[in-house]
């Protein structure tokens, strides 16, 4: 089962290395990882897809917690978020092809931002479902290249902190 990890750490250098030298000296495999700044400059957020059973999360989890630099993990794989991958596809395109393949950038809502003589750039931002269909609906036109972020994601709603007053944190949706 694929395990999506949201955890906060510090912007320092060097975590990356950090988390992605443990999941390599311990055998675990990493699907995806994106990490980025949160809106505390001194905290990034790393959304870690990784798959194994509830033994390898769990040992994930402990040994992620060593890591000084590590402040939160959550595994929020069975909660509601929202995720989101980006996608460039750099595809053959003949002229005759073009309206085509225009009408599948359409249809997936999807941007061209780039045309050269013979191929067309384009970018198209989703949840997996969405970039692999999409992927899959230019493969006959021939892909000449391919990059892929990594998976995204938040929880759904947002956590409201009321440091100044008598209020509880609470989920609003």
């Amino acid at each position: 089962m694929k395990h999506t990890l949201s955890v906060m750490v510090e912007n320092n250098p060097g975590v990356l290395a950090r988390v992605a030298g443990l999941f390599s000296r311990r055998g675990f495999n990493i699907d995806s990882l994106a990490v980025g700044r949160t809106e505390n400059p001194r905290v990034s957020r790393m959304t870690i897809v990784v798959e194994g059973d509830d033994t390898t999360l769990e040992q994930v989890n402990k040994q992620l917690h060593k890591l000084v630099d590590v402040i939160k993990i959550s595994d929020i794989t069975k909660d509601a978020y929202v995720d989101r991958e980006l996608v460039m596809i750099k595809v053959f395109a003949e002229p005759s092809e073009r309206a085509e393949i225009m009408q599948l950038v359409d249809i997936f809502r999807a941007r061209i931002v780039d045309v050269g003589p013979k191929t067309l750039t384009i970018e198209v931002t989703g949840n997996e479902g969405k970039i692999d269909a999409f992927e899959l609906s230019l493969r006959s036109f021939g892909i000449k290249e391919l990059v892929r972020t990594g998976k995204i994601a938040m929880l759904r709603g947002y956590k409201t902190s009321t440091k100044n007053n008598n209020h509880k944190e609470e989920d609003v949706s």
